[in-house]
């Protein structure tokens, strides 16, 4: 009797262990020599879906970085398109588009393609939760070195030009402001955050940002613009918004292996606009912006960073670190 018992556990542990739900996503490490359209040619898909499934901004990718491809799978008993399609990243319509299939019918044995899901993109901005970032940020691979994170809000756009669903037509309006009025090569952050608590890459990582900051706080910089008008009596900025900045603050200084600080985390408030030199609180004998606003996390002072905002994000960073571990 324990034989059969152990024998209907060893069954039931194999059946677990290959159930769709428990599977991993299927990554190709980028070697050096590779480009898209080999690898789109390995795993017979193309390079826009490539493209697509991964949230790239061009045909540049690095040795080291890791790109979610297409896989072929074999359905099991109790298999449906859902259970698969949640296991691996993808969708019903995607994964029956893939396979021409009518309906969500399949049966024991069949062979399917399965094609993750691809990130929301319209041109260069790639348009996503505060969770997909995550993914996408620890999937790429940067040839630039990042050592300080600027904070920005936008004043304008504001929260009463959001209208929660507009969201590229509002990075559309920066970029062209940023390019035909103030002279710039693209738009001048690399993200943006939304007061529903969405995160746009915006300028590609390996560029560094453009500016009135000035030149040395834009060396190794990297630029998040918060829509809204946070100085005091304007917006109060939303729970969604407010949790994205910090998780997403987080997140870039475990990247990039930075230690909060007025170092490292910078407010525009703290750069005089004619020099370009980081004057911090002495904002009374230079002209400087109130960027990233008077109410950002309490105030835009070196103070306020250190006593309110700083201690969030270290926080976030060492809950990150050990669900990661």
């Amino acid at each position: 009797m324990k034989k059969s018992y152990a024998a209907v556990w060893f069954i039931l542990i194999i059946l677990i262990n290959i159930s769709p739900t428990h599977a991993a996503d299927a990554h190709h490490e980028v070697k050096a020599g590779d480009s898209l359209w080999n690898i789109a040619n390995q795993y017979d898909t193309t390079v826009e879906d490539l493209k697509g499934i991964n949230g790239l901004q061009s045909n540049l990718i690095l040795p080291g970085q890791k790109l979610r491809v297409p896989i072929m799978y074999k359905v099991a008993a109790g298999d449906t398109l859902w259970d698969i399609s949640q296991a691996y990243h993808s969708s019903i319509q995607a994964i029956k588009a893939a396979n021409g299939l009518s309906s969500d019918l399949i049966y024991i044995g069949q062979q399917i393609k399965v094609p993750p899901k691809q990130f929301t993109m319209q041109g260069q901005y790639v348009l996503m939760t505060r969770e997909e970032f995550k993914d996408w940020l620890f999937h790429h691979t940067f040839i630039r070195n990042v050592r300080r994170i600027q904070q920005h809000h936008t004043w304008s756009p504001s929260y009463k030009n959001f209208n929660g669903s507009n969201h590229f037509t509002l990075l559309k309006g920066m970029e062209n402001y940023h390019v035909q009025e103030m002279g710039w090569k693209n738009i001048a952050q690399h993200l943006t955050t939304f007061p529903d608590g969405k995160v746009a890459v915006s300028r590609p990582f390996n560029m560094d940002p453009e500016g009135t900051i000035g030149k040395k706080a834009n060396t190794a910089g990297l630029a998040i613009e918060n829509v809204g008008n946070f100085d005091k009596g304007h917006d109060d900025m939303s729970e969604e918004q407010r949790e994205t900045i910090v998780y997403i603050t987080a997140l870039l200084s475990l990247k990039f292996g930075l230690t909060p600080s007025i170092d490292t985390i910078t407010y525009h408030h703290w750069w005089d606009l004619e020099t370009g030199e980081r004057v911090l609180d002495q904002s009374e004998e230079h002209g400087v912006k109130t960027c990233p606003g008077t109410g950002f996390f309490g105030g835009n002072s070196t103070k306020s960073a250190k006593n309110n905002f700083y201690p969030l994000v270290v926080r976030k960073m060492q809950k990150i670190s050990r669900k990661m571990e």
